[in-house]
């Protein structure tokens, strides 16, 4: 798995982009960070790794059966058949990513990404579990044409990093021959506007030229103000995974035709079953915008910081080799740390029930952890991971119950 996994190569490359970030903010003092969104994105981005092993597996046997039986050529990778599939991943998934703003049941697959309020490599890193899915349901041609399943699926590994570099306002415009060919910053900050002019453009990863030629481009003029019409309004990532199926699960059920309630789901974006009034799309800009912030429990900024970097050792836990974990004890890994990333929700939102949630989640956490590696003599690591297990349970007693105090984000 590690050997094939590319994203366990991009992991760290991502984390030196998001560290560097948050030091040319502390230096230029600028406020394009938030630490509770930032928390909520990088969750979404650490349970959404889970669903890559999955990808993968449907990847080599369905591709890989299409390879075997159905190709033209055989075409091996050189520098050529390189930048040829770099172009075939882009201008395929710009049409994926084209029609996910365009049909209902895609735009659920993508809304969780473009829910984020704000612009930086954390909203990068904010990814739907389903996305990754409905996007490999469109690349099959390269493998008719020759291409194999493993540099296909690696590929899509380096295209998605390319598609991270995007997302930063440290990145000015760029010399115009460069915003005229590739997607620069500006451009997908257009991408990510809720802006009225700004809405559905800029579909383009590596070439902007596909929204030149398809007319879907947009520069940047007016400042952007990012987000989606109707933001989940949460930090919990079950919810804003599953946000825009909610809703239209209740136009479906709302809907007096029968018909409706089934086409709901494949129809245009923003298509309503008939009967039901159709809510006004308001012009949202930086002046009006009212962002998500509710409280969080007040001292959680220090636990949460902890949590993230277990968080993603645990994550590289269920994604690849490195720790020799079984394929069942890969299961519950991504089950324990689904479960630690939707208590983070629970902090950021000073839920009242997080006291108890995380309590038992470390326990049952340290255990796993211990068993699956096989600590049984009192060793440094061991004392290390009880260390812990027993920190947390302390401060989440000590901040996190029903009457703690919680801090107002402003």
């Amino acid at each position: 798995m590690q050997e094939t996994n590319v994203y366990f190569y991009l992991t760290p490359l991502a984390l030196i982009f998001i560290a560097l970030e948050i030091v040319l903010c502390f230096v230029y003092r600028r406020n394009y960070i938030t630490f509770s969104e930032s928390v909520a994105n990088f969750g979404t981005a650490l349970g959404n790794q889970t669903t890559n092993v999955l990808v993968a597996a449907g990847v080599f046997v369905v591709y890989g059966f299409l390879w075997e039986n159905f190709r033209l050529f055989t075409i091996e990778i050189n520098w050529w058949s390189f930048i040829l599939l770099l172009l075939g991943v882009d201008f395929i998934f710009y049409w994926v990513h084209r029609w996910g703003h365009s049909i209902n049941i895609m735009w659920a697959a993508h809304s969780p990404h473009h829910s984020a309020e704000e612009m930086n490599f954390f909203v990068a890193l904010r990814a739907s579990v389903t996305q990754r899915l409905c996007s490999f349901l469109f690349f099959f041609p390269l493998t008719l044409i020759g291409f194999q399943p493993l540099h296909i699926y690696m590929m899509s590994g380096i295209h998605l990093f390319i598609a991270f570099l995007h997302h930063t306002e440290f990145v000015p415009k760029l010399w115009r021959p460069i915003e005229y060919i590739f997607t620069t910053p500006s451009h997908h900050r257009v991408h990510h506007g809720v802006n009225l002019q700004y809405l559905d453009k800029n579909f383009g990863e590596f070439l902007i030229i596909w929204d030149r030629i398809f007319g879907s481009f947009e520069e940047e003029k007016e400042k952007v103000a990012y987000g989606i019409l109707d933001h989940p309004k949460t930090w919990n990532p079950i919810y804003i995974n599953f946000h825009f199926y909610i809703v239209l699960w209740k136009y479906a059920a709302a809907a007096p035709y029968f018909w409706d309630k089934l086409r709901i789901w494949f129809m245009p974006a923003g298509w309503i079953p008939r009967g039901l009034e159709k809510p006004e799309k308001p012009n949202i800009t930086t002046e009006n915008q009212i962002k998500f912030r509710p409280p969080m429990f007040a001292n959680s900024k220090i636990y949460l910081i902890l949590q993230v970097v277990l968080g993603v050792v645990l994550m590289l836990g269920v994604i690849s080799n490195l720790f020799g974990w079984t394929t069942g004890e890969k299961w519950l890994g991504a089950t324990l740390l689904w479960w630690q990333i939707i208590n983070w929700g629970g902090i950021l939102e000073a839920k009242t029930w997080v006291w108890i949630s995380e309590n038992l989640r470390v326990v049952a956490t340290a255990f796993a952890v211990i068993i699956f590696n096989e600590i049984y003599q009192p060793t440094a690591l061991l004392f290390g991971i009880l260390a812990i297990a027993v920190f947390c349970v302390f401060w989440t007693f000590a901040y996190f119950r029903q009457n703690s105090k919680r801090l107002a984000i402003l």
